[in-house]
């Protein structure tokens, strides 16, 4: 091409480049006009700035947004667009109660649109039907009942006795990392099938691929569902394997007629359907594992830079041993170097009741980490008529946020909010702690959490002496501080610690 073609060429390029800008930054404009108008609730504050630009914000450091957004708008809540979505931002006492007390948020709604991290399968794990949620709901506290979980206590001690085994006698690891995949593993056993639990291989492929659909859930992909994004595809496609994993666990158990003591036996004895099976399966796993996890991860960080603490803990779980345990189990847990099976098989000994009765320690220490680095936002939909929440008129259609934050880290609820105590006194006030949530909706596997939970760390404790050490390889001083923009497992920003162990000489 001659040079003078190459200049009008640049410069005809130039001026579509141009035009495109300026169409584009018209069309953004008008759609601004319009959405920015539209919905918008007479006499709640509206953050500031180019809708566009929540966007990010709001799924990359939600906790620093909505902090922000009570900031700039000066009240207590506020309102913004998530492109085509109305959000309203709640906090307060009366609001909170309302809120959590109102009928027509739906939270499956809340959550598909707003968050997208759970594996989304059509008619299977999202759009259910209020029936089939309700039937959910019955089975899984049909495994919570007594009998179901007092069998299942054994198991997951041994599921938790493999894990710790396969760490050796001494060693340094990334408590958020391989505490998650401890809890992962007993959660498998709890809510899948013996044939996923057993295969050690098979769990740990089953976490990658939850992992590919929690790095594959970005802004783009929860906004624009349909849009065949590499992000999009990717979740796509882990969840299609992970769909794969759990259809084949059941045409097996139905092809070779065995029964075991487990979840997906409960699920086919009471004559569920596949599509019921596979969404209770698919969809619970990786809730509970993902707030168990990140939680127990967090309860074992603190104690190893609490050494007060995990004294105080450790003589719980000993003087459980001495109450409940056999005779000759009592005996042999008094002799020094006891084997991690050994002590496994001790605590098996000790009933139900017991571990939930008698551990008033385990229950502050699970209830104050859940309290400092669970980053929930409990997200709903009015699919009703318009309703109020602390006199704030919330249309239908629209979504409301609740931070947790609001409520666990006030300091006027709880003084030094960041300072792990687990002997501060309950906060005055209602709802003034929702870790387990509150009003119409709480965790409906919190006695499995708490059970699990209190298993994994007993046998740790009993187990191994741990400190929780900075990259310097002394114990962390100030302790880590959970980072709540990290909506997944509350991981500390810009900083590492590792967890330092031995085996345990018993006494």
């Amino acid at each position: 091409m001659h040079p003078v073609g190459l200049v009008v060429a640049a410069k005809l390029l130039a001026s579509f480049h141009t035009i495109l800008f300026v169409g584009t930054a018209a069309v953004l404009y008008l759609v601004y006009r319009h959405l920015s108008d539209r919905d918008a609730v007479e006499g709640i504050a509206t953050l500031p700035g180019f809708f566009i630009f929540n966007v990010i914000p709001f799924f990359r450091t939600r906790y620093d947004f909505l902090n922000w957004g009570f900031h700039v708008t000066g009240h207590s809540v506020f309102q913004f667009r998530l492109l085509r979505n109305h959000v309203i931002v709640i906090s307060g006492e009366q609001a909170r109660g309302d809120f959590l007390n109102a009928k027509g948020l739906d939270l499956q709604e809340g959550f598909r649109v707003l968050s997208g991290a759970l594996p989304f399968v059509q008619g299977i794990t999202s759009d259910l039907r209020q029936r089939r949620i309700a039937q959910i709901y019955k089975r899984l506290a049909h495994i919570q009942k007594t009998d179901h979980l007092t069998l299942l206590v054994p198991d997951i001690l041994g599921d938790a006795c493999q894990v710790m085994t396969s760490w050796g006698t001494a060693g340094i690891f990334d408590p958020f990392e391989k505490i998650y995949e401890l809890v992962f593993q007993t959660t498998v056993r709890c809510l899948t099938a013996t044939e996923i639990a057993d295969d050690r291989a098979l769990v740990a492929r089953l976490k990658l691929l939850y992992d590919n659909v929690d790095s594959g859930t970005t802004p783009s992909s929860v906004l624009f569902p349909y849009f065949p994004s590499f992000a999009m595809l990717r979740k796509l496609r882990a969840t299609k394997a992970i769909y794969d994993i759990v259809v084949a666990a059941v045409q097996v158990r139905k092809q070779t007629g065995q029964t075991q003591n487990d979840s997906l036996q409960v699920l086919l004895d009471a004559g569920d359907d596949p599509t019921m099976i596979v969404g209770f399966i698919m969809g619970l796993l990786i809730a509970g594992a993902r707030s168990t996890g990140t939680t127990a991860g967090w309860l074992v960080a603190f104690l190893g830079c609490h050494p007060q603490w995990q004294t105080t803990a450790l003589a719980e779980a000993r003087g459980l041993v001495s109450r409940h345990g056999s005779a000759p189990m009592v005996l042999a847990a008094a002799k020094p170097g006891l084997s991690l099976s050994e002590i496994t098989e001790i605590l098996s000994t000790v009933p139900l009741a017991a571990w939930e009765e008698e551990t008033p320690v385990l229950d502050a220490l699970i209830r104050e980490t859940l309290r400092i680095a669970q980053p929930h936002v409990a997200m709903r939909r009015n699919v009703g008529p318009e309703l109020y929440l602390d006199g704030n008129l919330v249309p239908t259609g629209a979504f409301v946020v609740c931070p947790f934050s609001t409520v666990h880290l006030d300091p006027e609820l709880y003084p030094d909010p960041w300072k792990f105590d687990p002997s501060r006194p309950p906060a005055k006030g209602d709802h003034s702690y929702i870790g387990w949530g509150g009003g119409r909706v709480n965790c409906l596997g919190t006695r499995l959490a708490k059970v699990e939970m209190k298993l994994i760390v007993s046998l740790l404790l009993l187990t191994f002496e741990f400190t929780t050490v900075d990259t310097s390889g002394h114990m962390a001083n100030p302790p880590p501080q959970p980072n709540w923009n990290d909506i997944l497992t509350c991981r500390p920003a810009g900083k590492f610690y590792s967890l330092k162990y031995s085996m345990r000489q018993a006494s």
